[in-house]
């Protein structure tokens, strides 16, 4: 089934309501520092805002926001290879200067090919220095949003996730999971329903685990680690992951789409 006119209105909105709200957490986790704006339209069709912060607090966060659509879906194989295709969705991710406070990421997105369309997306924490109950408190958010998808739902993503996440040349997954979910399919309410429970999970409980570790003294060699850890992540994000590969394939804006890079990062 198609999109009508008011579910792609209402799609916008969500997207841009929760962008608003994630950045002006994130600010105040910082409290200095604000996000810059910058648009981009794409040629082919469609475009987004990319929201940049770099503050004394918060090294580097980006919270984007693209709706994009062209005549074919650039797929390699599968039986929606070279249908008309629409994408919109919001893309978060953080990293911070304290080395206590864990990197996170975040994304939703609603997919029509076709006369079909379906949501994927997660979220994920990645901390440098582990704290059980920060790991904890990530994965009852999680598992809570998903109530909005089903009641069974839960350990099924946090699965996805664990796998979808593993760095193969590392022999390891790069943080401690969360969720991760592709290719639902269900009416809009629901699926609409389901993407606000995951960003409003996510914009609640994220910064409060960065407010609590953004004061934690830490040590040069703790530092240096990070730089390192980091590695990891630019790793998976350049060489795995899907939604890089989906924006570059689809000719989104190169900044936007690199802007989950680590501002500093050693090997």
């Amino acid at each position: 089934m198609k999109l009508e006119l008011d579910q792609k209105q209402r799609l916008e909105a969500f997207l841009q309501d929760a962008r608003d709200r994630l950045a002006a957490r994130l600010e105040s986790v910082d409290g200095t520092g604000t996000f810059q704006r910058s648009s981009w339209q794409r040629p082919e069709g469609g475009g987004g805002t990319m929201s940049v912060l770099r503050g004394p607090v918060v090294e580097k966060a980006g919270v984007n926001i693209s709706s994009v659509c062209g005549p074919e879906y650039p797929a390699i194989e599968g039986e929606h290879r070279g249908k008309p295709f629409a994408a919109a969705g919001i893309s978060t991710i953080t990293h911070m200067m304290n080395p206590h406070a864990p990197i996170a990421h975040m994304n939703v997105r609603l997919l029509e090919v076709g006369d079909k369309f379906w949501i994927g997306g997660g979220a994920d924490l990645t901390p440098f220095i582990e704290y059980e109950d920060d790991t904890r408190e990530f994965h009852a958010a999680m598992e809570k949003a998903c109530l909005a998808w089903g009641t069974d739902c839960h350990e099924r993503f946090r699965a996805w996730c664990d796998e979808y996440f593993y760095i193969p040349h590392r022999k390891s997954i790069r943080g401690v999971g969360g969720i991760f979910f592709d290719y639902l399919e269900g009416d809009f309410d629901r699926c609409l329903g389901f993407m606000k429970a995951v960003t409003d999970a996510y914009t609640d409980i994220y910064p409060r685990i960065l407010d609590r570790r953004k004061r934690t003294s830490w040590t040069d060699e703790e530092k240096d680690g990070q730089l390192f850890w980091r590695g990891r992540y630019a790793e998976f994000n350049l060489a795995w992951d899907r939604g890089t590969r989906f924006g570059l394939m689809t000719g989104g804006n190169t900044e936007a789409i690199f802007v989950s890079l680590p501002p500093v990062v050693k090997w």
